[in-house]
């Protein structure tokens, strides 16, 4: 049983996995930070400064936070929109590199026509060095 435990947390799908977990939790600081400290303010200002936090309605002891609600709902979607538009640039210079990489892949057929060619080419200049000798 240690043994096939061992397997399954040596395989590459788990150990991506929690590298993925961790860098998506190192991640999730940075976004929350983004909206927390940079955009939230900024809409803030282009809203009038409008903050849904304090909204509620009370019934006797019970407090409906609804203005809490409504804040999460709009972080959810700013954050939404940072990280598409954090993929979308990703997307962007992944496309480029393979563009390149494309352009650099030469298939065998090919490169085997190359080297018969320059061999071709090697025998020629040496037969006519042979004959001009």
């Amino acid at each position: 049983m240690w043994n096939e435990f061992k397997q399954f947390a040596m395989k590459g799908n788990v150990l991506d996995l929690a590298v993925g977990v961790i860098i998506g939790g190192a991640f999730g600081k940075i976004v929350s930070s983004l909206v927390e400290d940079i955009l939230t303010p900024i809409l803030g200002l282009l809203s009038g400064g409008i903050n849904f936090t304090d909204l509620m309605i009370q019934f006797g002891e019970a407090k409906v936070k609804y203005g809490q609600f409504i804040q999460s709902v709009l972080d959810f979607f700013i954050i939404a929109f940072s990280i598409f538009l954090f993929i979308k640039i990703i997307n962007r210079f992944k496309k480029k590199e393979e563009q390149k990489s494309d352009e650099l892949i030469i298939d065998r057929t090919e490169e085997l026509l190359t080297e018969i060619r320059d061999l071709l080419k090697e025998q020629k200049e040496n037969s006519t060095k042979n004959e001009t000798s």
